[in-house]
């Protein structure tokens, strides 16, 4: 027994002088800042499915988020670890038969889809047929999705006839892919309309910008008695949607009619963004129609999610040339204020809302106090995903 005891201690001194703690793994300081913050992640997380704070496995969009922008990471840099880190967590969560860890159909949440974009991918490297038939099953879903009687889609089945600005990130741009791969042109009009109509629900004619979400029945609490809409204009709520424009819009043909009333919603973000970027920040307040109020604070996911459609809808054309200059305050900002490094080169990145929503069981009133006195966190994949996007962005710009 004694002999079996010390031969156990023995292996693990062993294992203990072989694998650094996490604290002593360090990330280069000279390697560009999308790759910086992948690596400092994956120290953090060390299995994918652990992102996002996880103790247990779950489907869940910011696994979705935080891994499609590392898959760009190793697209644009090729460090396998990063592309096989991001296979694990879809091997672990999808089985033979293309069924998925923790994912119900007839839930009808939105936000189950978006991690399904990651599979596209893999699907193309790995050619592993399980992965085609998870993405089969996550399609099938927007065919038995509710939907209000103008067509818009209800953002959760438990939140009948709302549509929320978070809910088009969530689902459009995998709907506008698998339309794309598979042939399937018939889709993009009913995508085109996701977006038209929401845009409708929630748009503030007062100051151009688009209120978190809308409740057609005009039944909710939070909602207007006569326009539906919730009280404010949440920041990653209007983030989340450029962003959904400008992946959306990657997939839907520039001949598909309908096509132009996206670029048009994409013009006015740009416009109300220039408009409330904060001269010393560079970045955007967390309830962006009160903007520089007391309490009100800047927030850096949403101020990640608009750098980013800034870099990319210039990139590709999708808005002037001079938002270049409003992307490049913001990224200069957002690394001046919200970065972070550890004598180990590990990056983090502060000030993120850890969540906001409406409704619900323990009841989201969506007034300003409510959203400023929210969770405040660090490291929230939904400012590291859209750090990591923005930062390619800018780096493309370098090359």
């Amino acid at each position: 027994m004694r002999r079996t005891l010390a031969s156990v201690l023995f292996i693990l001194l062993t294992l203990a002088a072989i694998i650094p703690p996490m604290s002593a793994q360090q990330v280069d300081k000279k390697l560009p800042w999308s790759v910086r913050m992948t690596q400092s992640e994956m120290i953090r997380w060390p299995e994918s499915w652990q992102l996002d704070f996880q103790p247990k496995l779950k489907w869940d969009y910011c696994h979705g988020l935080e891994l499609g922008a590392m898959l760009d990471v190793y697209d644009t840099y090729g460090d396998k670890k990063i592309r096989d880190y991001a296979i694990a967590y879809a091997d672990t969560m999808v089985h033979a038969d293309g069924t998925i860890t923790a994912y119900k159909l007839t839930d009808y949440s939105l936000d189950r889809i978006n991690s399904g974009k990651i599979l596209f991918r893999i699907y193309e490297q790995t050619k592993d047929p399980k992965y085609k038939k998870a993405l089969d099953l996550l399609y099938s879903q927007f065919g038995g999705q509710p939907r209000n009687d103008d067509g818009g889609f209800w953002h959760k089945k438990i939140y009948p006839h709302q549509m929320w600005l978070d809910g088009l990130y969530m689902g459009a741009p995998f709907y506008a892919e698998y339309a794309f791969r598979n042939n399937l042109p018939k889709d993009y009009a009913d995508i085109i309309n996701q977006f038209v109509t929401c845009a409708r629900h929630t748009y503030d004619p007062k100051n151009g910008l688009y209120r978190h979400a809308c409740d057609v029945s005009r039944t909710e609490r939070w909602a207007d008695p006569v326009t539906g809409q919730s009280k404010h204009c949440w920041g990653r709520a209007m983030g989340w949607y450029a962003m959904a424009l400008v992946d959306a819009l990657d997939f839907i043909p520039k001949h598909e009619a309908g096509r132009d009333s996206l670029l048009a919603i994409l013009n006015n973000i740009a416009v109300q963004v220039k408009k409330l970027q904060d001269p010393k920040t560079g970045g955007w307040y967390q309830v962006m129609d009160r903007s520089g109020d007391q309490g009100n604070y800047v927030e850096s996911s949403c101020s990640a999610m608009f750098i980013y459609s800034l870099f990319k809808a210039v990139r590709k054309g999708y808005i002037d040339k001079s938002y270049l200059d409003v992307a490049l305050k913001g990224y200069k900002g957002f690394l001046d204020n919200f970065i972070e490094v550890d004598r180990n080169g590990l990056v983090t990145i502060t000030k993120a809302c850890a969540v906001a929503g409406l409704g619900g069981k323990v009841y989201r009133s969506g007034d300003y106090d409510y959203y400023i006195n929210e969770t405040i966190r660090n490291n929230d994949p939904k400012v590291v995903g859209p750090f990591i996007m923005a930062s390619l962005e800018y780096e493309r710009l370098q090359k």
